[in-house]
């Protein structure tokens, strides 16, 4: 694959995770704000977008048998991958960070105040995701389901009660992006999770739970902003065309 700089950035990312790599390595949004060109997201962060094609390039030349072909999964799948894997590890990291964080307050607030406001932002996401997967489990995915067995067994669906899959994706997306812009500046204020030189061994810890905690969320949103979502929408257009919907 020839990649120029009018390709759009979650797309590529979609046909080749490791992608995401080059973006991150350049400060490029690949999730929330997937949807740019990356000429778009160069000219926003006054990036060279020349080096940023020739890195994606390079990753895209570079053969991997570890590589996980997410785009290729039944969107069933997909749902339940995410639901399994990436809500699970919300709820338990939610569980081990929060103390840890509280504890690094406590110890090294009177030094270092943005532990804080670090806290404050993580407290929040906390709760906004919880209830996002929430709606997630119990709404959208549910929906997803019904949606790849009225194909597979080409049975009529009934409408659901919010209309089209459209609307609870819009949503869905819109929270993705609230939650992308929290931890952007958890990021900032913890210095890129670079913890200071007096800090103690919980509170190395805390940071690079944060950071791995950020890591697997850029890669959850992306699944379900530049995957699961797009399909969802596709595979509703073509139940209504074959007039099982």
């Amino acid at each position: 694959m020839n990649i120029q700089e009018n390709n759009i950035i979650g797309e590529l990312v979609a046909q080749d995770y490791r992608a995401a790599s080059v973006f991150k390595k350049y400060g490029i949004d690949f999730c929330c704000q997937g949807n740019r060109t990356i000429q778009d997201a160069c000219e926003s962060k006054e990036i060279d977008a020349s080096s940023v094609v020739s890195d994606l390039n390079e990753v895209s030349k570079a053969t991997s048998e570890n590589t996980i072909d997410y785009q290729s999964w039944p969107i069933e799948l997909m749902a339940d991958y995410i639901e399994k894997k990436h809500h699970r590890y919300v709820e338990e990291k939610t569980r081990e960070i929060t103390p840890y964080l509280d504890k690094i307050c406590r110890v090294h607030g009177d030094r270092h105040p943005e532990l804080f406001e670090i806290n404050e932002h993580f407290n929040a996401t906390a709760g906004e995701l919880a209830a996002h997967m929430k709606k997630e489990e119990l709404i959208l995915f549910p929906f997803v389901r019904k949606m790849a067995k009225a194909k597979q067994e080409n049975t009529k669906l009934e409408a659901p009660h919010f209309g089209t899959v459209e609307n609870p994706i819009q949503m869905m997306m819109h929270e993705h992006t609230t939650e992308g812009e929290r931890f952007r500046k958890i990021e900032t204020l913890s210095n890129n999770y670079t913890p200071p030189e007096d800090a103690c061994n919980t509170y190395r810890v805390t940071f690079a739970l944060l950071k791995e905690f950020e890591a697997d969320l850029h890669l959850h949103i992306h699944l379900e902003n530049n995957i699961l979502f797009p399909k969802a929408i596709e595979l509703e257009k073509q139940l209504k065309n074959a007039k099982s919907y």
